[in-house]
Parts: structure tokens; C-alpha cells; sequence
């Protein structure tokens, strides 16, 4: 089934990231000393947050061009790629002027000893060369996934983290790098994934003819404004996720160690679950833009069913599987039994969280895919300051873990609630693009 194929494809493409830190992890974890692991795990919050903040380089490439791929309008894909791709190249390139600035930044909001803190600036000192690469691979993932190009999509994923591995093997086992390698490693590995993913798409056939017309569109104020309007759209509504996960976490730690640890691990859960159920969504996004630029709004409406199902199914199998046997799977993160022992206290909650999450995010992707950007601002706006504030604050004052619990379903129960109220509007009468 293509929507099948394409959903896995996503997935994969989708936890390319979170492999990149899992694979330094690994090899890490086995040097003798700890504070090469401990350094990456702090490094890897400020780039989870940079480069989390910039992927509206990839949300805001697939809808628009799926929509151009729905028009026919073959100039106007390629002007898409090109565009966003030096956009992406001159925030990369920023990013890396500044290296020293946010480095400054970051750690000074970050808690560590000095060799940890030393070993973080290692590894951060290599990663951050990669900063160009991450961001116009954003676009080609993007890119791809507009065209419905799945296949070419799992080329890239085991590119990029079998180039990975190897590095850090070379790196780290060989040549004794410790967190420096690790980084380096992930830098270098993505710089090859960019060099794959071009050469994939300048064999694919480039229309060399048409770029007269891409010349003189390429920088065409119009385009320009709904661009940094949807990205704009974006960020806010991804900060605002940021935002509420942040305070989670920190409500979490005035409530003791153990609270903060089980919540911890429950939240890892949530996220890496959230990487899996946003293959769905990217999916739906895909379709959702070719649909709408082909103008066939009959077909939003069985994609959306197909992808609210498919993903409160998922979302409900994993938060199954972990409530019947927590103590298995929790377990293998960790081996503390003061921790193991509080997780089925609080295990159920992730139910709700990744129910009405999978809605959330499945109806991100079909917003996406519409480049109604403003639509899914104002939905987590609204969710995080009706849904999720007033009972974290309350959960936060009277220490009540299962009130923060209570508080995160809310964000995720009224993102999903508000988004699904937009949708009639959109299948009676596609909406127009908003900035």
C-alpha cells in the first residue's frame, strides 16, 4: 500500500536524528570513563533544541511542494528546492558564526562539572561544523517527501547513520577522539548524507531548460512572504511544544528525585514514540499537499481518516504494551529499583498522552500539507496556555505528579480538539494558504 510504504519511509527519515545521538551514546557509554557520555548527553540538549527550532526547513518544504507536485507545476517544485535549500545554507552557515555565542549561552543554562562541561565542548566543537549540512537536509527530506519519493528517502537514512557508525568507530575506538570524535563523526556523517542526497536528486532530472524561469523567480518577494510567514507559523507553534515539554521536566524535578526520574523515563517514551507517530503524520502531509494542489478535496477526507486511525492505533499499542508490562521495558533503561518501582503508578497516563498525541500530530501533518501554518499556531498556542498552564502551575503547588500527568494530556487533548474542529472547513472548501 503507498501510504504504507511512504509512513515507513518517513519514519525512518524521521529518526535519523535521534539515531545520530543514540549511536554516539553507544559508543561512548563503553569508554572507561563517564564523562565523555555525560558531556554528550549535555551537548546534545542545546542541538536537540537548535536544530528541533530550524526544522521548519523540512515542515515547510514537503506541503508546499506536494501542492506543486498535485498543480503539475514542474518550475515551481525545483524553485522550492533551490529556495529553501540557500535559505537553509545561509542559517547553517549563521549558525556556525555563531558557534561561540550559543555555545556561551547554552552551557551557562546547563548544570555540570568541569570535566563534563570540558568534554561537552568537545563534542559540541565537532558537531556544530555539521550545522549547514543538517539544515539543507531538512529541506532535501522535505523535498523528497513532497514528491512522494519514499525509497530514496531510506537511501538517505542508511547513509547517514551507517556513515555514522563507521565514523565513530574510526573516531572514538580507533583513534581515540572521545566526545571531540563522537561529534566530529555525526558532522562529517551528515555532510555525506547531503552529498548523497544531491547527487539522488541531480540524477533524478533536473529540468535545466526551466531555469530561466527559476532565475527569475527564485527571489520573488511574494514567495518570499509566505515562505518566512509559514516558517514563522511554524516556529512559534514548535516553541510552544518546547515550551510545555521544558516546564514539565522542571515542575518534575521540584517534586523530588524520584518523581523527576520516572518522569523522565516515561518522557523519553513519549518522545521516541512521537518520532515514530510522526511518520504517519508526514505522510498525511504529503498526500494532504498533493491532494490539495491537484484540488481534489473528496480524498482529504478518507486520508485524514486513514491517518487518525493509524495513528491513535499506534500510539495506543505502544502505551498498551508498556502498562501490561512495565517492569520489562522500563528495565532496560535503567536498573534503579526505587524508579522501577514507581513507574506503574504513573505508567497508565501515557495512554491519553500518546492517544490523543497521535490525533495532534496526524492533524500537524494534514495542516502541513494545507501550509496552513497559522491554523496549527494558534491550536498549540491555545492548548499550552488553556490546556497545559494552569495545570502544571497547579500541579507544580501542590506537588502532584499526577496532576502534571493530567496537565500534559490536556496540551495534547486540546491540540487535537482544536485543530479537529478546522477540519470540516477544509474538506467542504480547501484553505487557502495564510501568512
Amino acid at each position: 500500500m503507498p501510504f504504507c510504504r511512504l509512513a515507513i519511509a518517513n519514519t525512518l527519515s524521521n529518526l535519523m536524528v535521534p539515531l545520530a545521538g543514540l549511536i554516539d551514546t553507544a559508543f561512548l557509554g563503553h569508554l572507561a570513563d563517564i564523562r565523555y557520555l555525560n558531556g554528550v548527553a549535555l551537548a546534545t540538549v542545546i542541538f536537540n533544541v537548535i536544530y528541533w527550532s530550524f526544522n521548519f526547513f523540512r515542515m515547510g518544504t514537503t506541503g508546499p511542494t506536494a501542492q506543486a507536485v498535485g498543480r503539475g507545476d514542474e518550475t515551481e517544485v525545483w524553485l522550492i528546492c533551490l529556495r529553501n535549500s540557500l535559505l537553509a545554507l545561509g542559517a547553517g552557515g549563521l549558525l556556525w558564526l555563531l558557534r561561540g555565542a550559543i555555545a556561551t549561552a547554552g552551557f551557562a543554562l546547563l548544570q555540570a562539572s568541569p570535566e563534563v562541561r570540558g568534554a561537552a565542548m568537545e563534542f559540541y566543537s565537532g558537531r556544530i561544523v555539521g550545522a549547514p549540512a543538517v539544515l539543507v537536509n531538512f529541506v532535501l527530506l522535505g523535498w523528497l517527501l513532497g514528491r512522494g519519493q519514499g525509497r530514496q528517502v531510506v537511501v538517505l537514512a542508511v547513509v547517514g547513520n551507517g556513515s555514522n557508525i563507521l565514523l565513530d568507530y574510526w573516531f572514538i575506538r580507533q583513534l581515540g577522539w572521545g566526545s571531540y570524535g563522537a561529534g566530529l563523526a555525526t558532522a562529517l556523517s551528515d555532510y555525506i548524507l547531503l552529498a548523497v542526497g544531491l547527487g539522488l536528486i541531480l540524477t533524478s532530472g533536473v529540468p535545466w531548460q526551466r531555469w530561466p524561469q527559476i532565475k527569475a523567480r527564485l527571489w520573488q518577494l511574494s514567495a518570499l512572504k509566505t515562505l518566512f510567514g509559514l516558517n514563522r507559523d511554524i516556529l512559534i507553534r514548535t516553541f510552544a511544544i518546547v515550551t510545555a515539554m521544558s516546564l514539565f521536566t522542571n515542575f518534575s524535578s521540584g517534586m523530588g528525585d524520584t518523581v523527576l526520574g520516572v518522569n523522565t523515563l516515561l518522557l523519553q517514551i513519549v518522545l521516541m514514540s512521537a518520532y515514530f507517530m510522526d511518520g504517519i503524520a508526514l505522510t498525511v502531509e504529503s498526500y494532504a499537499g498533493n491532494f490539495y494542489g491537484r484540488g481534489a478535496g473528496g480524498d482529504l477526507y478518507w486520508l485524514l481518516l486513514l491517518g487518525l486511525v493509524g495513528s491513535v492505533v499506534l500510539g495506543g499499542a505502544i502505551a498498551f504494551t508498556l502498562i501490561a508490562w512495565p517492569t520489562y521495558f522500563f528495565s532496560l533503561l535503567t536498573s534503579h529499583t526505587a524508579l522501577l518501582s514507581q513507574v506503574p503508578r504513573y505508567v497508565a497516563w501515557l495512554l491519553p498522552v500518546l492517544g490523543f498525541g497521535g490525533l495532534a500530530f496526524t492533524l500537524d501533518g494534514y495542516f502541513l500539507g494545507l501550509t496552513a501554518g497559522r491554523t496549527l499556531r494558534n491550536a498549540t498556542l491555545i492548548a499550552l496556555a488553556i490546556g497545559f498552564l494552569p495545570l502544571a502551575l497547579t500541579a507544580s503547588w501542590l506537588k502532584s505528579p499526577h496532576l502534571l500527568w493530567l496537565a500534559l494530556s490536556g496540551l495534547m487533548t486540546l491540540r487535537a480538539v482544536t485543530l479537529l474542529w478546522q477540519v470540516p472547513s477544509t474538506l467542504l472548501q480547501p484553505i487557502k494558504n495564510d501568512d
